[in-house]
């Protein structure tokens, strides 16, 4: 258990990304799969969906920000900060996780199980953080660093396009990964008392 512990401890949110990774993208990209694969659903519904990017189709996801931050009309200042942001924090690294959750699925379940339909939506959310949350711990495992970004409905339909993907996919968050430039900080926890209640020892 506490070896488990431990490996928990090892995910951060890393934004020093660089494009070397410690193996090959093929073995990344399994180590991606076998995680989700792994991750719990609702009714077994495994309603989520991936898409992993290198190179240029990994470069093009945040060239995809910033175009649609000027769409919607992010300018000055405010652009050039997102754009050293972005550029300097997600497109610097070697590939990108898309996590989406395909709605089909949602509304079969709805179909299916009516008194339990509205929660559905919820559930299928709950079911793309635990995907997310095992990507990241398994990737942080190899000493592949990543952090969890969410510019969903700047890009969701240009990304649709780009890659041909379902219209019922719904675009969740995106994780850039790579090398470790530089380490994450000292971890701050806010306090236990008031987060946690025990009973009954």
């Amino acid at each position: 258990m506490q070896s488990f512990i431990a490996n928990l401890e090892k995910r951060r949110s890393i934004y020093a990304l660089n494009d070397k990774l410690p193996v090959t993208k093929k073995e990344v990209a399994d180590i991606i799969q076998h995680a989700v694969r792994q991750a719990p659903s609702c009714f077994n519904s495994q309603s989520s969906r991936i898409v992993i990017l290198f190179g240029e189709e990994h470069d093009n996801v945040w060239k995809t920000v910033i175009e649609g931050m000027k769409r919607v009309g992010v300018s000055g200042d405010a652009l050039k900060a997102s754009e050293e942001k972005v550029n300097g924090c997600f497109a610097s690294g070697a590939g990108t996780v898309l996590f989406f959750e395909d709605q089909q699925c949602v509304r079969d379940l709805q179909k299916q199980f009516p008194s339990y339909a509205a929660n559905f939506p919820v559930f299928s959310e709950h079911g793309s953080a635990i995907a997310q949350y095992a990507v990241w711990s398994t990737l942080a495992q190899g000493k592949i660093g990543a952090s969890l970004q969410h510019y969903n409905e700047l890009i969701q339909e240009d990304l649709k396009k780009q890659h041909d993907l379902p219209a019922d996919w719904k675009l969740i968050a995106q994780m850039p990964f790579g090398g470790i430039a530089t380490p994450a900080g000292e971890r701050t926890f806010v306090p236990d008392e008031g987060r946690f209640i025990v009973k009954g020892l």
